[in-house]
């Protein structure tokens, strides 16, 4: 137990997602208990709700797995089927189509089942919330409710999650937190598809089957977000990668021209890297970069950009940021790079804490070199060699 991934969250995260999961839970537990039994038309539409959410999951999942695709989160389809079980089945049932999202995780291997374990309780808070709206023992099926419902649903699962991801990660960009439009386009898709499935089972339950089409696209949709985020980032850091960083950039200058406010770019290269690499293992140098990744997060204000620029270089736009204030955010992140203590594994097998890392910046600003992004590279890149050349560890001023 010592080793599981949960205990790597911090404080004040692991407690608010071990108290999100423990009420998850218990409310499923106790709705269980207390729930009626059901009556004997609940059956079909539990039966076929089910199976047509089953086809779907699993079938993507059998896709995904032949195409060596990476692992697939179903999450806009839990949620119409879920959506669809708040209208058309009672708590009980409920509770056991909630399993659903639970059985498909402990199903398929997880990097980190305790986030798996954290969003599925989530979800079944925000369903059972869903149902709170449009009442327990009779509940509501005109079209006020399905749109409060499915609002409820999808707003308190974001909320939920969303404060779990800031606790986790106070450095996290919005988009990492609340996602971007197209997740909650997705998300809007999805609950609509729950209301028409709830509908469809009104008069006859099998007419939910003609769901599993739109439920399939609505999956690879689902996955969009996922791939556009995994082709804009690097794997090693999570910062953008140079091409995504580079279009990001140049709009930045653009923007700054127009308004004829100061910018300045900063090129950082971690000094004798190589070094680290062969003497405590290539891991170790992913762990070190990530740390990095990490700082430079944390040292920037909202609006500025930064990027894994390749190898052990990284690159930060500052917009709205003068030349002395640029040359101040190069020496605190210089002074944070050499403090830095980077908890990792040698090539023995043994833990290991990095130490010692330092870095080398250059320091371009458009007063001085304009607003073309090739020009501000070429010039940060010329006090990056200086910085090199006179002993390292150095912010350099173009």
């Amino acid at each position: 137990m010592r080793d599981w991934p949960l205990w790597t969250l911090r404080g004040p995260a692991l407690v608010y997602w071990l108290v999100i999961d423990g009420f998850a839970v218990s409310a499923a537990v106790l709705l269980t208990v207390l729930g009626h039994a059901p009556r004997t038309e609940d059956l079909p539409r539990f039966i076929v709700l089910v199976l047509t959410a089953a086809l779907v999951v699993i079938g993507t999942s059998v896709v995904g797995a032949l195409r060596v695709e990476p692992q697939r989160s179903p999450w806009a389809v839990h949620v119409s089927y879920l959506l669809a079980g708040v209208f058309a089945l009672p708590g009980n049932l409920l509770v056991v189509l909630m399993l659903g999202p639970a059985l498909h995780g402990a199903l398929s291997p997880r990097h980190r089942p305790h986030h798996w374990f954290f969003t599925t309780s989530a979800t079944v808070l925000a369903t059972m919330a869903a149902r709170t709206v449009i009442g327990w023992s009779e509940p509501r099926t005109d079209l006020f409710a399905m749109v409060a419902a499915g609002a409820t649903l999808l707003v308190v699962r974001a909320l939920i999650v969303a404060i779990g991801l800031r606790l986790r990660n106070p450095a996290a960009r919005p988009e990492q937190v609340v996602g971007q439009m197209l997740d909650v386009t997705v998300g809007v898709v999805a609950v609509c598809l729950g209301g028409l499935m709830a509908m469809a089972m009104t008069d006859d339950p099998l007419r939910v089957l003609l769901a599993a089409p739109p439920l399939l696209l609505l999956e690879s949709a689902a996955q969009l977000p996922q791939w556009q985020r995994s082709a804009q980032r690097d794997a090693k850091t999570g910062l953008a990668n140079s091409m995504h960083w580079d279009r990001l950039a140049r709009d930045a200058l653009d923007r700054a021209r127009n308004r004829k406010s100061a910018a300045a770019l900063l090129l950082l290269d971690l000094d004798h890297f190589k070094r680290v690499n062969d003497r405590v293992g290539h891991l170790a140098g992913d762990a070190a970069l990530a740390a990095v990744g990490r700082l430079l997060l944390g040292s920037v204000r909202h609006g500025e950009l930064v990027g894994r620029f390749g190898g052990e270089e990284f690159v930060v736009l500052l917009p709205d940021t003068t030349p002395g204030e640029a040359e101040q955010t190069a020496q605190r992140v210089r002074a944070g790079v050499a403090q830095l203590r980077v908890p990792t594994t040698a090539t023995d097998g043994r833990d290991h804490e990095l130490s010692g890392l330092t870095v080398s910046i250059g320091v371009a600003t458009s007063p001085r070199y304009g607003y073309v992004l090739p020009d501000l590279m070429v010039a940060a890149d010329s006090a990056l060699l200086a910085a090199k050349s006179s002993g390292r560890n150095l912010v350099t001023v173009a």
